[in-house]
């Protein structure tokens, strides 16, 4: 089985991107999840415009995925507009998408108290709206510069559980 991790941030080092690292760690050994990598190369929506390939690519992941694990930041208390965008993308063509009834979850991570709480309800509310298949669990990681060990773990055994959680919530929706 393989999850398509999509990563709100687009720092290289962002704690969202070791957090979907740590959710890979924890995987059973007949689980892959694979980081798509192209989120800043999309442009932005225009129904206008036929799909660039980057767009392509995207829709391709995402159909060759059995299932989706989101991880984003918080930015104005809402989503990141790239990860809005890719998502608009993904939507299209309506109601054929490559979204439609696939299993996701979304969790999130931020320096601050919440970890990005609001923007994970965001994003299930524009999964949903797509027609995905979407785990209603959220895992916010606040203060998230120092949760992680060594290795790349979470330190926490409570948001070790948590993310297992939400995981295996994910494989059973496949």
């Amino acid at each position: 089985m393989l999850i398509l991790g999509l990563c709100g941030s687009l720092r290289r080092h962002s704690y969202n991107r070791r957090l979907l690292k740590a959710a890979a760690r924890g995987l059973p050994d007949d689980v892959k999840l694979d980081i798509f990598n192209g989120l800043a190369e999309i442009p932005p929506y225009n129904d206008d415009l036929e799909a660039p390939e980057t767009v392509v690519v995207l829709r391709q992941a995402l159909a060759a995925a059995s299932a989706v694990l989101v991880a984003t930041p918080e930015y104005n208390a809402s989503v990141p507009g790239h990860l809005k965008n890719a998502l608009d993308w993904a939507s299209r063509p309506w109601p054929y998408n490559c979204l439609r009834g696939k299993p996701s979850a979304v969790i999130g991570a931020s320096t601050g108290l919440f970890g990005a709480i609001w923007a994970q309800a965001e994003v299930r509310k524009v999964l949903n709206t797509i027609g995905a298949r979407v785990v209603d669990e959220e895992l916010p990681v606040g203060q998230v510069d120092s949760v992680f060990d060594e290795e790349g773990g979470l330190r926490d055994p409570g948001l070790r559980a948590k993310l297992a959680d939400v995981l295996n919530q994910l494989i059973t929706l496949v």
